[in-house]
């Protein structure tokens, strides 16, 4: 008797555990978004793996896709009915199962996509703002611990277009493990449908960079990867006017624009880039509408970037 009374009080004035991320930096703000993206990283680091390597596209299964299912039913995105304004659709779909990054779509029409990356960020307000007040949709590639700074962002992203997974610390994909790969992009579209309320249908590796295997694990997590047919330079430090003329160089029906929404350079460009989608009677759209209203063909989905004809540049984004 006397030892358990002893074993009681050693437990009493023991220290509650406090070591982890939410005691530091960028987690400390918020660590619910990113709650769920932690836990399936750990699974994914375990025997567990196995077990949330796929994505059921039927139904509510088990793994990753399961856990994603469940989130939409239990309310805590807003369920179902969150679905933002262009949902996947069946032409998305058939992309999706080719297995092969998209570039363009087939211009044939009047539609570009705008997409900004690395989101969010301290500019993301800003140009949220923008797109609101001139009516321009857009697509937004967030990385997943930046949620935490502005959890707001994926759900009104989600409501001026669509948001797509960018990975959950925007590494080098092609530089990790099978494994590590793996948790990069089911966290990040995990923690974003939470945020978002809406499905993530939509990938973009970080700097552009992917292989047979990251195309193969992105058709698996039932993510299309968007790379783009114009890059703005932003990200290699243009001014404003020459992201705004990178842009309209390469403004025609079909284009996927890259920008990004953490470079108030980017910003300054919006304006001129809006005035010249009306000059040239252009429509903004999401990738997800771009893509549906036209899509590239399978041969030239194989031709890769060469399939967007003179638009197509090389991959400089991060």
């Amino acid at each position: 008797m006397a030892q358990r009374r002893r074993e009681r009080r050693r437990q009493q004035k023991a220290p509650a555990h406090r070591d982890g991320p939410a005691r530091h930096g960028l987690w400390g703000r918020s660590v619910l978004p990113c709650a769920i993206p932690i836990l399936v990283a750990a699974l994914a680091g375990c025997g567990a793996a196995s077990q949330i390597r796929g994505r059921v596209v039927a139904g509510a299964g088990t793994g990753v896709h399961g856990a994603i299912a469940r989130l939409r039913e239990g309310g805590a995105s807003g369920g179902a009915a969150a679905r933002g304004p262009d949902p996947e659709s069946a032409r998305v779909r058939s992309l999706i199962a080719l297995g092969k990054p998209v570039y363009c779509a087939a211009r044939r029409g009047d539609e570009v996509a705008l997409t900004f990356d690395d989101g969010p960020g301290p500019y993301t307000r800003l140009v949220l703002d923008k797109l609101r007040k001139h009516g321009i949709r857009a697509t937004f590639f967030d990385v997943g611990r930046n949620i935490a700074l502005m959890p707001t962002a994926p759900r009104r992203e989600q409501a001026l277009g669509g948001v797509g997974d960018h990975t959950f610390t925007h590494p080098v994909l092609t530089s990790l493990p099978a494994a590590g790969a793996h948790r990069e992009l089911a966290g990040a579209q995990l923690a974003l449908e939470r945020s978002s309320g809406a499905p993530v249908f939509l990938f973009r590796p970080p700097y552009g960079v992917d292989d047979a295997s990251i195309d193969a694990l992105a058709r698996a997590l039932g993510l299309l990867e968007v790379m783009w047919s114009v890059d703005s330079a932003d990200s290699l430090g243009a001014s404003h006017a020459q992201i705004a003329r990178n842009v309209i160089a390469g403004m025609r029906g079909g284009a996927i624009i890259l920008m990004h929404e953490n470079h108030g350079q980017t910003v300054r460009a919006l304006l001129p880039i809006f005035a010249a989608l009306a000059r040239r009677h252009l429509h903004a759209v999401s990738v997800a509408q771009l893509l549906t209203d036209d899509p590239p063909s399978p041969q030239q989905l194989r031709a890769g970037q060469r399939g967007c004809g003179a638009v197509a540049q090389a991959r400089t984004g991060d």
